[in-house]
């Protein structure tokens, strides 16, 4: 992290001439920033960085003899520092951004296709803003990346007859989990949804401030580590119990009175879509005691209307720790509230869920009045 009332230092890894160019007048031009070395390929990426030492580097994906994942893995598993992808993959390859965002990388911007680009003043503005964002950020070293482990598999009769079993002593109703996140939520997602058993009766939904392109990968991919199924949701769809539903990342989630997703393409809510706020007031609505929030990682206040609602419909709240979320803005602002009954590591959360299940489930069939 650069220190304070210095310009932050900034290395840029590209194998182009011209876009390491442009990139460098971007920064360069923001009285707060300056370029202090250029890598172009990976391999010298790796270099730079432990020699320069930089604030935050920039990345991008497609270069010769090692890439940007390679180079995002050796960086974040030996010499750690903030890196912002910066990348056409961005944009159009969601597969390579989120894998990096996997390896440690804090954020990604798209690459701008020219130096006077229509869309550069909004390139502009968000690289500055999430290299600076991104400088603060304390970084640790990372494990090589790796298979994450699969639950012990259960039946999927076993699943279902758990889940319709909480569903009949309670109204037809069983506990709904909310996830929210942002900046650092695919990784921490991934953490929590690896931890959660298959026999786990209740409904996951996943808020994540994410572009719309990037939510259905990012469906997949944690489809092949869990051991629960992961689909983004579809507009009414009913919901079923051993489900991780994921909010497209061009519509609000909601839930009817009758169940069933509620998928709304209209305005941002307080500068986000989605909102983690709208999918949390809905779901306290229908649920009540049957509701749990958990907000991640995440930079903005979104989340913190959202629990409010959860905990004054009798339902639980939890929230990621300072010391294992990349950004601590919205679980700090959640815990703000006052609501929050637990504030967990990052490990811990995917436990808490299964334990505050169980316990709903004991308590049965009142939980859902």
């Amino acid at each position: 992290m650069q220190s304070q009332g210095k310009k932050i230092r900034v290395l840029v890894v590209d194998d182009s001439a011209f876009m390491c160019k442009v990139l460098q007048e971007i920064i360069n031009s923001d009285p707060q920033m300056e370029v202090v070395g250029q890598g172009r390929d990976g391999r010298d990426g790796v270099a730079l960085a432990e020699s320069l030492r930089p604030d935050v580097i920039t990345m991008d994906i497609n270069m010769p003899h090692v890439d940007g994942l390679q180079a995002t893995e050796l960086i974040m598993s030996q010499h750690p520092r903030p890196i912002v992808i910066v990348s056409s993959e961005s944009r159009e390859g969601a597969v390579s951004t989120l894998k990096a965002l996997e390896l440690g990388a804090i954020d990604f911007v798209p690459k701008p296709s020219s130096g006077i680009d229509l869309d550069m003043k909004t390139v502009r503005e968000e690289l500055t803003r999430k290299l600076k964002l991104a400088a603060k950020v304390r970084v640790v070293r990372t494990a090589t990346r790796s298979k994450l482990a699969v639950p012990p598999s259960v039946s999927a009769a076993a699943d279902a007859t758990r889940g319709a079993a909480f569903a009949a002593a309670n109204g037809g109703k069983f506990p709904l989990v909310v996830v929210a996140a942002s900046t650092g939520g695919p990784a921490a997602v991934t953490r929590v949804v690896s931890g959660l058993p298959r026999d786990l009766a209740a409904a996951l939904f996943l808020v994540l401030h994410m572009p719309p392109e990037f939510t259905k990968q990012f469906a997949l991919q944690l489809s092949e580590i869990g051991g629960l199924p992961v689909k983004e949701a579809e507009h009414h769809e009913a919901i079923r119990p051993g489900m991780i539903y994921l909010c497209p990342g061009s519509h609000h989630l909601r839930i009817a009175s009758s169940g069933k997703i509620v998928l709304d393409s209209g305005a941002r809510i307080d500068g986000y879509r989605p909102s983690a706020d709208a999918a949390l007031e809905s779901i306290a609505i229908y649920a009540r005691t049957l509701t749990i929030a958990v907000v991640l990682t995440g930079m903005g206040g979104d989340a913190a209307k959202g629990v409010k609602a959860v905990k004054a419909a009798g339902g639980t709240v939890f929230a990621q720790d300072e010391a294992t979320s990349m950004i601590f803005g919205m679980p700090a602002e959640a815990i703000k509230t006052g609501v929050v009954d637990e504030v967990l590591p990052l490990d811990s959360i995917s436990g808490a869920i299964e334990k505050r299940i169980t316990q709903l489930a004991r308590l049965a069939p009142v939980g859902a009045r």
